[in-house]
């Protein structure tokens, strides 16, 4: 890999020079082209950079940020030349419609995100990658002085979430897990029922997932040679390449391989429990702390399959309040009950209720109002402007992460677990503890945590 015994320290010294050097190019946006006609001025956008432009990114993240005035797209940085080039005229092609003679250039690409985040004129960087990268991304952009949106779910493992979020706190960034459900009107408006007591007291949430599916193992390839390989694994254990070990090539639609390999990802209980369980334990306002115990079962495909990650689950979490929540596979849907009644949300927007009358309720000064944003990416903008909180901050999307990791160990074990959410360790279970994974990235990420 280039660079790949780099040290943060080097890597700072790279980024100044290479800072130094970006900084002697043309302005990104001249002021020829945007800030008139009572327009947003480009002294007062927030520039914003993509590291890793595949489905999520060309079809949610930046369609995303093009639409708000107040935000300039000004980079792009993949491992995949094809991708990055896609979004690249994404952008510039989203740009050039509002310029009367129909054309604009001014988006920067990089293959090393290292140096995209070397750039002193980038505010924000958007993290789309593989979930392997999230974490080393997301501190070392905070560490850079960037403030970070980065897609959900966020972490590997409990330890690199914990980590996370003291560099959040240490380094005064702002960080949003991205996820849109909460700007979804339909979920917030079942957990502010919740939140404000019309279904009496919670007493069980139930979450259901969708399931994954699984594939046989495939021939080993050669590389693509748009594709910087290594670059892509990153932090992860290395493997031999194969198409559906990564991702569809020359096309952005298709859902990626990586989703489904427990290299790189954790399966629907992280993938689309960061999304349900996050409504869920919002209306419940559990959703900055964890639970005490864990129990659950859950079935995985034969071994030597290459999508490997678990394809059906059922675990029940308990909460110190005596709340349980139920995760389980499912079409997707959320209900809460409580003592006085209950209300189901199933995705996307039906809502039902009983009793029905509560759905006409609205809330006054004196009720809770949960905060509402049009969208993840309005949220985001928003508090970097006004150096707030996110809707889904750091904190949030690990504890809401940590579920899935909690899972995965209470199923191994095969028998209830007791976990104490301030010390965030199994109570009295050394064998528990044992599989709470260190951080083991590949280097020079591995010295993230000392430095922290």
């Amino acid at each position: 890999m280039k660079n790949a015994r780099l040290t943060r320290r080097s890597f700072l010294r790279q980024a100044t020079a290479t800072a130094a050097t970006a900084l002697a190019a043309p302005l990104i946006v001249p002021s020829s082209v945007l800030g008139a006609g009572g327009k947003v001025a480009p002294s007062n956008r927030i520039t914003v950079g993509f590291i890793g432009t595949g489905r999520q990114c060309t079809f949610a993240n930046i369609p995303g940020f093009l639409k708000e005035p107040d935000a300039q797209c000004v980079a792009v940085c993949d491992v995949d030349s094809w991708r990055m080039e896609n979004a690249r005229k994404t952008i510039e092609d989203g740009y050039a419609k509002a310029k009367p003679d129909g054309t604009f250039k001014g988006c920067a690409t990089f293959r090393d995100w290292r140096d995209l985040l070397a750039r002193k004129d980038i505010d924000a960087v958007m993290i789309s990658t593989p979930d392997q990268w999230h974490v080393p991304m997301s501190i070392t952009a905070l560490r850079a002085g960037k403030d970070v949106a980065c897609e959900k779910p966020l972490t590997r493992n409990i330890a690199e979430g914990r980590l996370l979020c003291d560099v959040v706190t240490k380094m005064k960034r702002v960080f949003r897990t991205d996820s849109e459900f909460r700007s979804n009107r339909t979920m917030h408006r079942a957990a502010q029922l919740v939140r404000n007591g019309k279904i009496g007291r919670l007493q069980r949430i139930i979450t259901m997932l969708p399931k994954d599916p699984t594939l046989p193992a495939q021939p080993d390839m050669p590389v693509p040679e748009e594709l910087d390989y290594e670059m892509w694994q990153g932090p992860a254990v290395r493997r031999p390449y194969t198409l559906q070990r990564v991702h569809p090539r020359h096309e952005a639609k298709g859902r990626p391989g990586w989703l489904c390999i427990s290299d790189y990802a954790d399966g629907m209980m992280a993938n689309w429990g960061a999304h349900l369980n996050d409504i869920a334990l919002w209306g419940a306002d559990l959703d900055h702390t964890g639970p005490v115990s864990i129990e659950g079962t859950g079935k995985f495909p034969p071994k030597g399959n290459l999508w490997d990650i678990i394809s059906e689950f059922d675990v029940t979490f308990t909460y110190a309040n005596g709340v349980t929540l139920q995760c389980k596979s499912q079409s997707p849907a959320i209900r809460w009950e409580g003592t006085e009644g209950w209300i189901q949300v199933k995705y996307p927007n039906e809502i039902e209720s009983e009793p029905e009358s509560i759905l006409s309720w609205k809330p006054g000064p004196s009720d809770v109002n949960l905060p509402y944003k049009t969208s993840e990416k309005r949220d985001f903008l928003d508090a970097v402007k006004s150096r707030g909180p996110t809707l889904y901050d750091a904190e949030a999307g690990h504890r809401n992460n940590s579920l899935a990791h909690l899972s995965l160990i209470a199923i191994a074990l095969g028998r209830k677990l007791s976990w104490n959410p301030a010390t965030e360790r199994f109570i009295g279970d050394d064998e528990a503890n044992a599989r709470l994974k260190p951080i083991a990235w590949h280097a020079p990420w591995d010295k993230l945590e000392k430095e922290s």
